[in-house]
């Protein structure tokens, strides 16, 4: 986040920052209150209570109760305003957190409704505000950041509050790092220190947490099949079987998560992972892995594994192939293996559900010579949970290297789609469809090419941008000509660095003079916006409101007609049918008494289509609305792989495919967004364009390719020897009947017309004849996303 504390700072040795292990003085606690959530926290006499408004314009309510349960502001420093209307209304609202608090609330025997309320902040409150208390006796700090839900036409989302504690007394001794709270009650919750193993038993359907305490730590974990055991046979997971079957090296939550034995049986599947980055059965680290580096005797995680295991009957070996959870493999262009520190961060963990009986084993690597454990080894906790608990599949989403993870969370049209399909796959922290096989990915593609097809984007990162300094915020920040931007009229824009590479390509909605929403593809640009207001110290405000803006695309053909049977527009606004291409209106469902949506006639498919925004609580009525107006015109569900097809036919760029921040927007194909002569004013990245601009390098281009073979992203694209660009996305497209692609290739072999050959294999060895095309590949004249049909 760019809103820093002065106490909280990336921790950093000689020239080393580590941006992801956030240090805080001795004694200083944070505690994140989400948009709409509350805390609650233990004080004692003398502690200082801290509270920092991230965003700005969030106010917050504060009530503290003594051990004997009365409530008084002044136990604070603080006026009261009597009963804590805001605080009741969160913590009732249903939310987790409010949940967690009133049952902190109830254990500790307080009445909410006796609080006496501490109204935080004004209602025009600059982000990185901050407010302090000092609590006069020990007691019970409860805060809030009460909002309610957010219209999808206003723009007043509850943001995040965050709750600093500075202990009064925290003790001479530096605080460790403790495990965090368990998920559940736990039926084993033990500490593995570095250099020791420990094996445990775990019954069919219980829940595994392997749990790295302290962050950069390595966990080696085996697990045997009970059944195999009590017949005097040794069936451990194994990494040839599991590889073969999930077709990864890196299994991840979902249908492919499960690991196997040599006999096929499946043994434990992963349920949840913070972390991401884990490297998939190298051995355990052996004896003589350290003999080889000079250090014989080391105390190693095989010999471990054996020791503990011998109780099981089970044969020692010299190293045990493993899942090493948390070890950074890294693999060279030779698949030579190498390492680097682990990605983990304190409290991250891997959460696992047993599929047979089993024996298992964990251990705290021992490694204290390379950066396996970020040299410093530490130690593993281990937890198990009853069959009956419920975890929700997670990877765990991070919007910067500085934020808290966040769970994979389903989209509020998640269940709407889940009546269709079980191949839900991550997208940037949400789960998507990709497929949906009552249809199949082809199927669907024609639907939109020929009907209509609705899909969920509810994942595109909204971010409300309002204030007196909004425009001059944005005319700074995006390519394209605030100024000339009416209200009512949506734009597409590329968002640069100051070196001209991009950050994010996106739409800016103007809702009013002063109000606009960034829609783009990840955080990063809702974090820049943010930091260049706060560097620049303008009056504007930027708001993350992705949790109450979810959306689908109705996209194709008859998509126009569906929407104008179910939404009423107000006379001000126009109607579904008088919508112009890069608009929006403001409607309700059936008329002026129906839930509110905002409508954009936008989309991603080289299509007639349209976006509809509404919040989360509503997403179910929006969707049967739609669906049920749609069935006369065989509205199909779509999914991410036919969505691809359909984006790069039509020229549609991708972050990470056809763009990256070394990327400019020509050499992404989208250098119409960077009107130079037009737009006057300077912006970020504008002398760094007009310099890429006046000696380009690189082009992005298509390609049309000569028989039935895809080249895959990163594929080389050479004029004889020479290496002169890469394929960036590729498809076999089904209405032109041949192989398509976009690339991006040096400037001198970019004419329309160049023939040039695809690389693969090793990129000499096996060549595919291309041809430079233009694109879009289909409907280049943008007929079909007017709506002029043929």
């Amino acid at each position: 986040m760019n809103v820093q504390p002065i106490f909280e700072v990336p921790f950093e040795r000689h020239g080393v920052l580590t941006p992801g292990l956030l240090i805080l003085p001795h004694g200083t606690e944070r505690h994140p209150v989400p948009g709409g959530g509350s805390r609650a926290v233990r004080v004692e006499k003398g502690d200082e209570i801290l509270i920092l408004n991230r965003d700005g314009l969030q106010q917050g309510e504060m009530v503290f109760f003594a051990p004997n349960g009365s409530s008084d502001a002044g136990m604070l420093g603080a006026d009261g305003l009597g009963r804590p209307e805001g605080i009741i209304d969160t913590l009732t609202g249903g939310g987790k957190s409010g949940l967690r608090v009133l049952k902190a609330l109830t254990a500790s025997g307080f009445r909410i409704g006796d609080g006496d309320a501490i109204t935080l902040f004004s209602k025009d409150a600059r982000p990185g505000d901050m407010e302090t208390y000092v609590a006069h006796s020990d007691g019970l700090v409860i805060l809030a950041a009460p909002g309610g839900p957010m219209d999808p036409a206003k723009q007043n989302p509850p943001t995040e509050l965050i709750l600093y504690i500075r202990r009064n007394a925290p003790g001479a001794a530096k605080q460790e790092i403790g495990p965090p709270e368990p998920l559940a009650d736990p039926l084993q919750d033990f500490n593995i220190q570095p250099g020791n193993a420990t094996s445990y038993e775990v019954k069919k359907g219980e829940y595994i947490q392997i749990l790295d305490v302290k962050g950069r730590e390595c966990s080696d974990f085996q697990a045997f099949s009970l059944r195999a055991l009590d017949q005097g046979l040794e069936r451990e997971i194994d990494p040839t079987t599991t590889r073969s079957l999930g077709g990864s090296l890196y299994p991840a939550p979902g249908l492919f998560s499960k690991y196997w034995s040599v006999d096929q049986e499946p043994l434990v599947e992963i349920v949840q992972d913070t972390c991401g980055r884990h490297d998939t059965f190298g051995l355990a680290c052996t004896a003589r892995y350290y003999e080889d580096l000079g250090y014989p005797g080391h105390v190693n995680c095989s010999d471990n594994i054996n020791t503990d295991l011998a109780r099981y009957g089970i044969r020692p070996r010299g190293g045990w192939p493993a899942i090493n959870f948390f070890f950074n493999t890294l693999l060279d262009d030779t698949n030579a293996i190498g390492m680097n520190d682990p990605w983990s961060r304190p409290g991250d963990f891997v959460l696992l559900r047993a599929l047979s009986d089993l024996v298992c084993v964990s251990t705290a690597c021992p490694c204290d010579v390379d950066p396996a454990n970020g040299w410093n080894p530490t130690d593993i906790q281990v937890r198990t949970y009853r069959a009956n608990e419920e975890f929700d599949r997670s990877i765990g989403y991070r919007k910067s290297a500085e934020a808290d993870v966040q769970d994979t969370r389903k989209t509020a049209f998640h269940d709407c789609f889940a009546r269709h399909t079980r191949d839900f796959v991550e997208y940037n922290g949400y789960w998507l469809p990709n497929t949906f096989p009552g249809h199949g990915t082809i199927a669907e593609y024609w639907a939109v090419r020929e009907k209509a097809a609705i899909m969920d984007l509810s994942p595109l990162r909204k971010y409300e941008v309002t204030g007196p300094d909004a425009e001059e915020l944005l005319q700074l920040c995006v390519t394209r000509n605030m100024k000339k931007l009416s209200v009512g009229q949506v734009v597409y824009t590329a968002m640069c660095y100051d070196h001209g590479g991009m950050i994010d390509d996106g739409t800016v909605y103007r809702l009013g003079d002063t109000n606009f929403r960034w829609i783009g593809g990840n955080d990063t640009s809702g974090l820049w916006l943010q930091e260049q207001a706060q560097k620049r110290g303008l009056n504007a405000w930027i708001r993350p409101s992705t949790d109450h803006l979810h959306n689908v695309a109705v996209q194709g053909r008859h998509s126009r007609d569906i929407l104008a049977k179910v939404f009423w527009t107000p006379p001000q606004q126009p109607t579904i049918e008088e919508l112009p291409w890069f608009r929006l209106t403001v409607a309700r469902i059936g008329d002026v008494q129906g839930t509110s949506v905002v409508i954009s006639r936008t989309g991603y498919s080289g299509e007639l289509g349209y976006e509809v925004f509404c919040h989360p609580k509503d997403a179910e009525e929006v969707f049967d609305a739609i669906w049920e107006a749609g069935q006369d015109y065989g509205l199909t569900p779509l999914g991410l792989a036919a969505l691809d097809l359909m984006r790069i036919e039509a020229g549609l760029i991708f972050a990470g495919s056809e763009f990256d921040d070394s990327t400019d927007p020509w050499e992404a194909g989208i250098g119409f967004t960077v009107p130079l002569k037009s737009k006057t004013d300077d912006f970020i990245g504008r002398a760094a364009l007009e310099e890429r601009k006046a000696h380009p390098h690189r082009k992005l281009v298509g390609f049309e390719l000569e028989g039935g073979t895809v080249p895959a992203p990163g594929d080389c694209v050479r004029v004889g020897r020479a290496q002169v660009g890469e394929i960036t996305s590729a498809m076999k497209s089904p209405i032109l009947g041949k192989v398509i692609a976009l690339g991006r290739i040096a400037t001198t072999h970019a004419a329309l017309g160049t023939e040039l050959e695809v690389g693969q294999l090793d990129g000499l060895q096996k060549r595919l004849r291309a041809r430079v095309t233009t694109f879009p590949h289909f409907d280049p004249t943008k007929e079909r996303v007017k709506g002029n049909y043929t």
